[in-house]
């Protein structure tokens, strides 16, 4: 095996320490091997990067277990290359390791370059990322609040979840308000009516014939306050949080250009755009094809097979955050008229894969469009074709395209200054393109001559 790195270090972390291990191929494959441990406090992290430079080492490697790497990388990231390896990457044979054993293991792997490296955005974006899914929890938490707040309902007889859509509308909030301060089980159909808003005047009889014969005791009217009080608490941190999200993403240039620049994209609006840029970041040299970040969103199928059988072909568990926000996003596009495309391609999709399934590709496509756009303003367009056509419409031309000559590459057509659909081969859509185009101009991507590129043809 070829020696990718001459010098580095394999950590094993821990809460409350560390070990280290350097390894040095001076001549020849033998390695010769520095063990040393260090406690996880500031002071003594310090020391241990000390020790690295004192020692030539510019290159480590540690598992991410839990957060307790986290402190060290935030110690050794401004002057040392740390590369935090996915435990499943690294982990040793069982019955023959401890925690020397470990740090000699990941280096001797990093060594040789058989270790994957985690994607760890820069520190402004992890900062984001902590507050995007610490909101996400409390939507979590907001959400199962509010399913136990109406089974309580159910449990006590009301069935007024069966009459309005939103139970924590104003007027269903009302009524609960009046059924928890009643004493008793009667009600006043008057005063019920009273409080009804709107649409809901027409559903009076319903209603009332919904909260008809409640059974509440103290206790559940008690139970049930605590829970309205604790639903009215989350709302409010998840205010605060938004605030200070939008006070992160306001006061630094990249963060809401990035933002701006998501929300051109059909289905895609200001919350999801600030879960998106959080996950992934500002660069996309991180990810150099649009299949390595479906891949890293947990958007592709696993690979499990074994004597030529497919045991599964299901998505990963990969992207917890990411994957729903670009799902949501999803659902949002094929609803939207403003871009059919993305409605025409998921009812083609669904009839042949299911919904399930046609929701993940157009996830998969808008992935794709992230990709592309933020690579090409950094000029890093490694994993698209070579031939890219982009056409900028304002449905002032024919849609007929019969010159137009066939080739597998990615077709875009902006509508107004935003993407309106990316297509990977223009041939599926034969000889007339997906809306009338004004002009068309190419960008070529290749070290190579462009004419190596285009078959002879002409163009009108």
């Amino acid at each position: 095996m070829k020696v990718t790195y001459q010098t580095c270090c394999g950590v094993d972390v821990h809460k409350s320490f560390l070990v280290a291990t350097i390894v040095k191929t001076t001549g020849g494959i033998e390695p010769s091997y520095q063990k040393k441990r260090f406690s996880t406090f500031n002071n003594s992290i310090l020391e241990f990067k000390q020790w690295l430079l004192d020692n030539d080492c510019h290159d480590v490697c540690m598992e991410s277990t839990g957060k307790y790497w986290v402190p060290v990388f935030n110690l050794l990231e401004d002057e040392i290359n740390v590369v935090i390896a996915n435990p499943k990457w690294v982990k040793a044979v069982k019955g023959n390791k401890d925690d020397a054993k470990d740090s000699k293991w990941i280096g001797d792997l990093f060594r040789l370059g058989l270790v994957k490296g985690s994607y760890i955005p820069c520190k402004k974006v992890r900062i984001l990322r902590e507050y995007t899914r610490y909101r996400y929890k409390l939507v979590s938490c907001r959400s199962s609040e509010k399913n136990r707040y109406q089974n309580a309902l159910t449990v006590c007889n009301v069935a007024l979840d069966s009459v309005v859509s939103d139970i924590f509308g104003k007027s269903s909030t009302s009524i609960i308000d009046y059924l928890l301060e009643q004493s008793g089980t009667s009600i006043n159909h008057q005063e019920i009516a009273s409080k009804l808003l709107r649409s809901l005047k027409s559903k009076e009889d319903a209603v009332i014939e919904s909260v008809e014969g409640y059974q509440m005791t103290d206790a559940q009217k008690y139970r049930m306050r605590l829970v309205r009080a604790h639903m009215d608490y989350i709302t409010a941190e998840i205010n605060d949080v938004n605030k200070m999200i939008e006070n992160m993403i306001s006061s630094n240039p990249d963060f809401e250009n990035a933002v701006q620049f998501l929300c051109t994209i059909p289905g895609v609006k200001r919350a999801s755009a600030i879960t998106i840029i959080s996950e992934i970041g500002t660069d996309m040299s991180q990810f150099s094809s649009s299949k390595r970040l479906c891949c890293w969103a947990g958007l592709t199928p696993g690979s499990n097979e074994s004597a030529g059988k497919k045991k599964s072909v299901r998505i990963t568990r990969a992207g917890v955050y990411l994957k729903p926000a670009l799902v949501q996003c999803a659902h949002a596009a094929v609803k939207s008229d403003k871009s059919p495309y993305y409605k025409k391609k998921y009812e083609s999709l669904v009839k042949r894969r299911g919904k399930k399934r046609a929701i993940i590709a157009i996830a998969v496509f808008l992935a794709s469009v992230i990709v592309y756009f933020r690579a090409r303003t950094a000029r890093a367009c490694t994993d698209f074709p070579e031939v890219i056509v982009l056409a900028q419409s304002d449905y002032s031309f024919g849609r007929h395209a019969y010159a137009f000559p066939y080739f597998n590459g990615l077709f875009v057509i902006f509508v107004n200054c935003r993407p309106y659909l990316v297509l990977r081969h223009f041939e599926n859509f034969g000889y007339e393109f997906p809306a009338p185009c004004e002009r068309l101009f190419f960008e070529v991507v290749t070290e190579r001559k462009a004419s190596q590129h285009f078959k002879e043809c002409t163009m009108s």
